[in-house]
């Protein structure tokens, strides 16, 4: 036991350092994670001698994946984008498929082999094309709405393989026709009941799970939904990534959707990174090193024939040929579905040890170069058309825009209700986000851009597209919660205005401190707007009044902070840090402080601040620090309640 938990130590240790090295040389994770299964594989380190039995844990990474897939693909967009999925998916999988089943077959390779090796080949990588599209920003233009469409396709085409490969390695070629029929009625069924129940009983279970307001709950429950659907899918014989895919697409349109995002992608990128750890564990070194020629050519031969493979499927359905040409430069890599593909030929014996080593080195190539292909990928289509292209940045399959110079309003309670309508007065944008599901619900309903999910979450901020916006507004009275939402709003950008408002000041230096630009609390700005008021009916002039009112907030409400106790003053533990009190102390004609001026007594050691001087009936409200205590002066400081204390004991002592 002791020797396996040091050997997941080593291996976790190994898959830190890649991935941060990897990083640095700006390579997709992925690879890091590859690397770091060659190097504990049982060829070289042997931390683990039987990968195989991490296997079944590291395919939930894929459930995990297809169900964050499905939430960003719901039905309507789905439907939307049918003739790009269903058209020049369908296209590029059977050309693809087709091509690299006949080259193995040419040199001898056996039939129900060549079949897996083209169905492998014709995959590509859903995990770090959407990825990098998402880190450059591209994700919702139309050419990668087109590669996006392809991947979406072979996502679901990985489910005929997953069939055929136990089929083809028990009763051979003959029978895949008849099982791929059954297998195709059963799909129907599961799917239709899987749509059903995601349609009428998740919403209503989500529903519920979020009036508890119990964060463990919610992320439990979601990945409970996920492996319930990989799991129902699985019994039927179909894939746990379909099931996965068809919940979240279930959900995609649910106000839950960025929330389950956020909750569901931790365990996705670990375990996605668990998987590639085992896949890298599996690689034959040996192979490699015997078929590096063969594996470089290969890689070429496969990147041309791909994106000339998607070109032709794109002009099916009459598709720009830029974009074409950009989408498949994108798509040219072998996939993380193609490793799942030859590991489980490798297991029904259909596919040599030697033929699923090639194909998995020709993935780890083909993935290196991804990332250089698809930030180049327009330049280089532009070659291959020859012609200048208009940029376009935006998708014509998609209606809605993102938000930009807007306000994010963090809680939609009642003050951010209110902000709300201003902003809508003054026809200023905003987008609000709310972890109460019932407002967030009714909301929704009327209309309002509210977003289910807690704000103090990263992703929950990217999804309000908090980038773009010129103010983040916390209205909830968290401080703890408010800082969270500070730090991860900082982290995205640094030049974003940050706004908070509280019911009272107690936490106003923290929160300061955290990195708010602006602190508003409800009782100071109340007294302002009552003491406002009271000057008007007064008679001072309006200037005069908004001069006091801009210095006072300026002066961090300095002259409203404190008051004097009385006995009805509740203290208790928890606000007896917070509050703050003004005292005054008559000094006696003993007091050790008497004949000493105010700059040398060292009121800031005291943590307490002088707010008045009263000597013979006269009040200076800021006296000169010159100033020479008397005896009977009347010192008015202001502090916390024990600071206070200890302050005019020493103040009347021994100072």
């Amino acid at each position: 036991m002791d020797y396996v938990f040091l050997n997941i130590i080593a291996l976790m240790f190994i898959a830190v350092c890649s991935v941060a090295g990897f990083k640095r040389i700006h390579l997709p994770p992925i690879l890091a994670y590859l690397f770091a299964g060659i190097l504990a594989g049982p060829q070289l380190l042997a931390l683990f001698s039987h990968p195989q039995e991490m296997h079944l844990l590291a395919e939930i990474g894929i459930v995990f994946l297809l169900f964050s897939l499905g939430l960003e693909f719901s039905l309507p967009k789905l439907m939307a984008m049918r003739s790009l999925v269903f058209g020049v998916g369908l296209g590029q999988m059977l050309l693809t498929t087709s091509v690299f089943t006949a080259i193995p077959l040419v040199f001898g390779v056996s039939l129900s082999a060549s079949i897996i090796i083209g169905g492998a080949m014709a995959l590509s990588s859903t995990a770090i094309v959407i990825k990098q599209a998402t880190e450059m920003g591209i994700l919702n233009n139309r050419r990668t709405q087109l590669a996006v469409s392809i991947l979406l396709f072979q996502d679901l085409a990985v489910v005929p393989f997953l069939i055929a490969i136990p089929l083809l390695a028990q009763s051979g070629e003959v029978s895949i026709a008849i099982a791929l029929g059954e297998a195709l009625l059963k799909g129907i069924f599961v799917i239709a009941l899987l749509m059903s129940i995601g349609k009428w009983v998740l919403p209503w279970v989500f529903r519920e799970v979020a009036r508890t307001r119990t964060d463990e709950l919610f992320v439990l429950t979601t990945i409970l939904i996920a492996l319930l659907a990989g799991g129902l899918t699985y019994y039927f014989g179909l894939s746990m990534a379909l099931g996965a895919f068809l919940a979240g697409m279930m959900l995609g349109e649910s106000q839950y959707k960025y929330q389950l995002e956020a909750d569901i992608r931790p365990f996705r990128d670990i375990l996605m990174g668990l998987f590639f750890v085992t896949v890298g564990m599996e690689l034959d070194l040996a192979v490699l090193w015997h078929h590096l020629f063969t594996i470089t050519f290969g890689v070429l031969m496969l990147m041309v024939v791909k994106v000339a493979l998607v070109r032709i499927a794109a002009n099916m359905v009459k598709t720009e040929p830029l974009d074409a040409w950009s989408a498949g430069i994108k798509l040219c890599q072998i996939g993380e579905f193609s490793f799942v593909i030859a590991a489980l030929g490798t297991s029904h014996e259909v596919l040599t040890t030697e033929q699923s080593s090639l194909i998995v080195s020709m993935g780890v190539i083909s993935m290196a170069l991804t990332p250089w292909l698809i930030n180049h990928s327009v330049s280089i289509a532009k070659k291959l058309v020859r012609a200048p292209a208009i940029e376009a940045s935006s998708s014509n399959m998609s209606s809605s825009h993102p938000l930009s110079k807007h306000v994010v309003i963090c809680g939609f309670g009642r003050v951010g209700q209110s902000v709300a309508r201003m902003l809508k007065m003054e026809g200023i944008h905003f987008i609000a986000i709310d972890i109460d599901p019932v407002r967030a619900h009714e909301s929704r309903n009327a209309g309002e851009p509210v977003l289910f999910g807690d704000a103090s979450q990263k992703d929950i901020l990217i999804n309000a597209n908090v980038q773009e916006a010129t103010l983040v507004l916390v209205t909830f009275d968290e401080s703890e919660k408010a800082k969270q939402v500070i730090s991860r709003t900082r982290q995205i950008s640094d030049t974003i205005d940050v706004m908070v408002c509280t019911k009272r000041d107690y936490q106003l230096e923290s929160l300061y401190s955290a990195g708010a630009n602006q602190v508003v609390p409800e009782l100071q700005e109340g007294s302002l707007m009552l003491i406002s008021q009271v000057l008007h009916y007064a008679g001072v002039p309006m200037s005069r009044i908004l001069k006091r009112v801009r210095a006072e907030r300026k002066g961090r409400y300095d002259h409203l902070h404190g008051f004097y106790p009385g006995e009805t003053t509740e203290i208790s533990y928890g606000t007896e840090d917070k509050l703050e009190f003004i005292h005054a102390i008559v000094l006696t004609e003993h007091a050790s402080c008497v004949g000493k001026r105010i700059k040398d007594i060292d009121f800031a050691k005291m943590r307490v601040s002088v707010k008045g001087l009263r000597r013979n009936g006269t009040e200076l409200t800021d006296p000169d620090h010159e100033a020479v205590l008397q005896p009977h002066d009347v010192v008015v400081i202001a502090g916390k309640p024990r600071r206070v204390e200890r302050a005019e004991r020493k103040l009347l002592d021994d100072f």
